[in-house]
């Protein structure tokens, strides 16, 4: 009998203006502002990323939000991980999410991820100008978690045994997390519901200490799971150490100069990252579910501090996908996720939506990988 496994794509809402990105970028600022202005940086870089099937899409209409879940459906894809933007009680980008939620439409399971960041003006090289700071209280955790309690009773919502599956993004941001999950699990005991909260392990946050906090599981958040920094390091120290290392081989790097620059903090290579991943051993001994990512550039967001991966292509990403089906061994028979990293960061060259380049390619190299 062949394991089930739930795949979850993040989803984005920064695709309709509001007034917070008017006041900052300018009126009618979107996600596909920075799309449109995206430039190639050198020879055979994939910029801009355009949409296919889709166009310049507007998240306000509800027809766009349909034609997204039909194509998900098609390709394989059990769900969507929205976005959920809090501070201090102000939701910011909240409309597509709460008229699929109010609409009963799309029919399609769904979860929240809080993206508890600053909101800060960063991505276009300028200065730090914060647009929305978070500031963590015991009254707002108990507004927050309230607030989403008619949410997690949706017979949509995605759970495990009942529980709706609640993420967060950077839990090492919150002071006293373990007192605010206690706090979160009391308060949505008032109500009987039990909840179930992962956190996303990226930018060398991770490890099964952090769970201990109180939290159930993790997640890979690629390309920024704690893998990639072990990847760095073998790649300078084994394609530097010896020329004859297939490494070096493999992707024909000539020069000591050639080499720094491939290992640049902001520029990988994608296939050798997924052959990297491919030889690791699975030690964790902690619940943490895998993460993939179709490929990468935010290039189009930052003008300098950008990163970005190259030559990421369809049956590569399919290989990944496949190692970790493969060697994934879900935890409880709902405890089945792999999550998708994203739907539909465009600005981010990152997205399972069709593409000019690609068309369908990457759905379809997901849906074969995943055999549905």
């Amino acid at each position: 009998m062949s394991k089930k496994i739930r795949s979850i794509a993040i989803y984005l809402p920064q695709f309709y203006p509001i007034k917070i990105n008017d006041d900052c970028w300018g009126k009618g600022f979107t996600e596909w502002t920075n799309v449109t202005k995206a430039k190639p940086l050198f020879k055979d870089h994939y910029q801009p990323h355009l949409p296919a099937d889709l166009g310049f899409y507007d998240l306000r209409v509800p027809e766009v939000r349909q034609e997204q879940v039909d194509l998900a459906k098609q390709y394989g894809i059990d769900g969507f991980c929205y976005y959920h933007y809090w501070f201090t009680g102000q939701r910011v980008l909240e409309r597509p999410f709460e008229e699929v939620f109010k609409s009963g439409k799309p029919d399609f399971p769904f979860m929240l991820c809080w993206a508890n960041e600053n909101w800060a003006k960063v991505w276009d090289g300028g200065d730090h100008t914060v647009m929305c700071e978070q500031h963590y209280s015991r009254e707002d955790h108990i507004n927050h978690i309230n607030s989403l309690i008619p949410i997690f009773k949706d017979e949509r919502y995605i759970k495990i045994d009942g529980r709706p599956v609640f993420s967060i993004y950077r839990s090492q941001n919150i002071p006293d997390i373990e007192e605010t999950i206690k706090l979160w699990r009391t308060e949505l005991a008032k109500h009987g519901i039990d909840i179930y909260i992962n956190r996303f392990e990226s930018y060398s946050e991770g490890g099964k200490e952090l769970l201990e906090d109180g939290f159930d599981a993790a997640v890979q958040f690629e390309p920024f799971s704690t893998r990639i920094n072990k990847f760095k390091k073998f790649w300078l120290k084994d394609t530097m150490k010896n020329k004859l290392n297939p490494w070096y081989i493999k992707y024909k790097l000539s020069s000591a100069a050639v080499r720094k620059k491939m290992f640049s903090l902001n520029r990988l290579d994608y296939g050798a990252y997924v052959d990297y991943i491919k030889t690791l051993p699975k030690e964790e001994d902690y619940k943490l579910y895998p993460g993939v990512t179709p490929m990468w550039d935010n290039s189009a967001r930052k003008q300098k501090d950008y990163f970005m991966f190259t030559n990421s292509t369809p049956e590569k990403f399919k290989e990944w996908v496949e190692h970790e089906v493969e060697n994934f061994e879900p935890y409880s028979e709902e405890e089945n996720f792999i999550f998708i990293n994203a739907w539909n960061e465009w600005a981010e060259g990152n997205h399972m939506e069709p593409c000019q380049k690609w068309g369908h390619s990457y759905l379809k190299a997901f849906k074969d990988a995943v055999k549905k």
